[in-house]
């Protein structure tokens, strides 16, 4: 059989009250919790999406970890890529060189990150070709002399594959006529887009021997890029690395990089939890007035359950269960309904978007054009936790009044 406590405390929850103002605060702390729990649990699983999908995309065309020589040239590279795959941590190596350049189509100049490469092997360290809206990697073929463009690159020089684009580097030629930047007319073979307007509007591909001979390198090359199995032990095989290979090398990894970028999620989302945290204090402290008023409505009937002999410590157990309840019932829509939206965040955002006619993440503007979700278990279970447990510190004091409730005076006027 249940404790009376227990019966008791439900049933003033689903009793008609005489004060029907007790009942509505009592909704209002219920959808309070629930609304509360609901955008923390959102906006958490936002800012994991967030974090999930900038590292994959900027990993996707950035490295995990990048080798390169003091003064920006390194030569022999081959032996150097062979050394470091010799890592078991290290999955794949490929040359690359980084220069910069301006691209010109008739009107229209725009500066853009040259990186010249292998097809085959810049596979194996990066996502673009995977991400290739017309022709291949594959199609830069040295001494062609093509060009792969990010889209948006691509849209601001008004470039279409199989069009000529002209590269000006900014390393100069002596002429009779004075010291002249080098020119070279590029076909446009192919078109990528990775989803970040950093890389699609700023980075264009060649092929690493026609990079080699535009910018005068010889056999050099700029460095190498390594893809590892876990790209979180970057940092480790980034010093091992360091210890390992022999000469005078500058070895870095995407944390130190990018850091800044992930460390601002980071941080937005720590501070977003706080501020949203107090949006389920503030509901659940409701209940302390709540249960005050039903304390003070109930005291008639706190006193003829004294007299029959309930203990101070009952009492305070039928508050508690009455209180309790209602974060139980705000918690557990607030739960369902955080999860069920940050499912289907893809879905609710661009409905949004149509209806008021917005968009909330420009291209131009925002790394990321489309709000990205990951729903994690810990961050539900941390939040349903913590507003139970605000619910329950929210119950006590109300609770510990009702048992302090004097028989005598509370059947004074009955």
């Amino acid at each position: 059989m249940q404790p009376y406590e227990l019966l008791v405390g439900l049933r003033y929850t689903r009793a008609k009250r005489r004060n029907h103002f007790i009942s509505f605060i009592s909704m209002a702390s219920m959808l309070g919790i629930a609304i509360g729990v609901m955008a923390l649990i959102v906006v958490l699983s936002v800012m994991n999406g967030f974090q999930k999908e900038l590292r994959a995309r900027i990993l996707g065309v950035a490295s995990h970890v990048q080798i390169s020589g003091v003064d920006g040239r390194l030569s022999n590279w081959q032996a150097v890529a062979r050394a470091a795959s010799a890592d078991p941590d290290v999955l794949a190596a490929a040359p690359y060189i980084s220069a910069q350049g301006l691209l010109a189509n008739q009107q229209n100049v725009q500066g853009a990150l040259i990186r010249g490469v292998v097809p085959e092997l810049e596979d194996q360290v990066a996502d673009i070709g995977s991400h290739m809206r017309r022709g291949s990697l594959t199609d830069l073929k040295p001494g062609q002399f093509g060009m792969v463009l990010g889209a948006e690159l691509a849209h601001a020089v008004g470039a279409r594959v199989g069009e000529k684009v002209v590269l000006i580097t900014p390393q100069g030629q002596v002429t009779p006529a004075g010291i002249l930047p080098r020119i070279k007319q590029f076909t446009v073979v192919g078109v990528f887009e990775v989803g970040m307007y950093e890389y699609d509007a700023g980075l264009a591909l060649m092929s690493l021997e026609d990079a080699q001979k535009l910018y005068r390198l010889g056999d050099e090359v700029s460095g190498v890029r390594l893809k590892l199995k876990d790209l979180f032990r970057a940092p480790e095989v980034a010093r091992d690395l360091t210890r390992a290979l022999p000469g005078d090398l500058y070895i870095t990894d995407w944390t130190r990089s990018h850091a800044n970028f992930f460390r601002a999620v980071q941080i937005e989302k720590n501070v977003m939890f706080i501020i949203l945290t107090l949006i389920v204090a503030v509901a659940a402290f409701n209940l302390v007035s709540t249960l005050v008023m039903a304390v003070t409505d109930k005291q008639p009937d706190i006193a003829i359950l004294r007299t029959l002999g309930a203990t101070p410590i009952s009492i305070m157990k039928i508050f508690v269960v009455q209180g309790s309840l209602i974060g139980v019932i705000g918690t557990v829509i607030g739960v369902v309904g955080g999860i069920l939206i940050a499912l289907n965040v893809d879905v609710v955002v661009p409905a949004i978007e149509r209806l008021f006619r917005v968009q909330f993440l420009a291209k131009d503007v925002y790394y990321i054009s489309e709000l990205p979700s990951d729903l994690q278990l810990p961050d539900v279970v941390t939040v349903g936790v913590m507003s139970l447990l605000l619910s329950l510190l929210a119950t006590l004091y109300p609770s510990w009044r009702a048992s302090r409730v004097n028989p005598a005076e509370a059947l004074r006027y009955e």
